[in-house]
């Protein structure tokens, strides 16, 4: 699983460094988008070798501008949409195209669930950064307790009013050369403002990375201290980083980069395994936690999930779900098994290899 998850790390950060590029399009479009993939992905990495307090600092502030900028435009994309000081956009969007509401059924509600779970990749971050946390007792509970209000605040507030403002028959490829909210600012005639939304994005395309080569660092760190990588990757540098694990994952995330610019075919393979990788990395987690909770008596947790065990084998289902239906879509999702189910059969190949050898040098039967 940390293999995978490393995996799938590095190829997200790549495509993060490349949409991070084409942000700096909006201001300079005549400077290639490699260019700044390339420096925003060895600046990430200088940040993230040097210390975890520089790693802390930057998403601190990268935090920072994006709560602000969306609680903005959340302010102003209401009162557009109620047309306070302005001609009401109103809710027609949604319900008056061809269609009405949901115009593609169950089916389309589905499929965009889909879509959208990708974004909500990295909340186990919480868990990974709990090591080197001060006080985890107290801190980890607290962050996943105000999870659920800010991703309902953040993500269904913003989306709603992203699709009230921009038509379904009008989203598809052509908006990735444009972040939709800086369409909803343009919208509302303020050129200026968009200006600033694209900055936003671009910091959070950052954070994204920031956040990702943090999580691909620790990943090989902690296969090295087990055995499953080189030792020299388990090494920790004076300031408490592990240095040389953060610059192997440096060096795949650029050759993810390149792939994702020079050749969006096979980068789409790798993407393949990211995607399947990420499921089949919650759904370790749930099977762990599992296991867990039926080796620890309750009373001995500080921290005890509710309604367990029906939350964890409702997520597992569900996950399952979204798995066997991306396996039986042949437009685009299949990739992530045509590729993942063999890479995870290799993975699995060659960790039995690795114990044997390990039981042999042992001196085990």
């Amino acid at each position: 699983m940390r293999y995978t998850y490393w995996f799938a790390q590095v190829i997200a950060i790549g495509g993060e460094a490349v949409a991070a590029g084409t942000y700096m399009g909006f201001w300079l479009p005549n400077v290639p988008v490699w260019i700044w993939a390339l420096a925003f992905a060895i600046g990430i990495v200088f940040v993230n070798s040097r210390s975890v307090k520089n790693f802390g600092t930057f998403e601190y502030w990268f935090a920072t501008i994006k709560v602000s900028a969306i609680i903005l435009f959340i302010v102003m994309g209401g009162a557009a949409i109620f047309g306070m000081g302005q001609p009401a956009v109103g809710f027609h969007n949604l319900t008056g195209l061809p269609g009405g509401f949901a115009p593609h059924g169950l089916k389309g509600i589905w499929m965009g669930v889909i879509m959208g779970i990708f974004s909500f990749t990295g909340i186990e971050l919480i868990a990974v950064t709990s090591a080197e946390t001060p006080d985890p007792r107290s801190a980890i509970p607290a962050a996943l307790r105000s999870m659920a209000l800010r991703l309902g605040l953040f993500y269904l507030l913003a989306l709603t009013i992203v699709v009230s403002f921009i038509p379904w028959t009008q989203t598809g490829a052509k908006i990735v050369e444009q972040s939709p909210f800086v369409r909803v600012f343009a919208h509302t005639g303020l050129p200026y403002a968009a200006g600033v939304m694209n900055f936003v994005v671009l910091t959070a395309a950052l954070s994204s990375m920031n956040a990702n080569t943090y999580l691909a660092g620790r990943m090989l760190f902690s296969l090295s201290r087990s055995g499953y990588a080189a030792k020299r990757l388990g090494r920790l540098s004076a300031a408490g980083a592990p240095t040389a694990a953060i610059l192997v994952s440096g060096v795949a995330i650029l050759a993810a980069a390149t792939l994702s610019k020079l050749t969006p075919l096979a980068y789409n393979d790798l993407f393949g395994v990211a995607t399947f990788g990420a499921i089949f990395t919650w759904m370790t987690i749930l099977v762990s936690h599992l296991a867990f909770r039926r080796r620890h008596a309750p009373e001995t947790l500080p921290v005890r999930m509710p309604f367990f065990p029906v939350l964890q084998l409702a997520g597992l289902a569900l996950l399952a779900g979204v798995l066997i239906t991306m396996g039986l879509d042949t437009e685009f999702w299949n990739i992530s098994w045509i590729v993942g189910a063999p890479w995870l059969a290799l993975l699995s190949a060659a960790y039995f290899v690795f114990v044997r050898r390990r039981v042999r040098a042992d001196g085990y039967a």
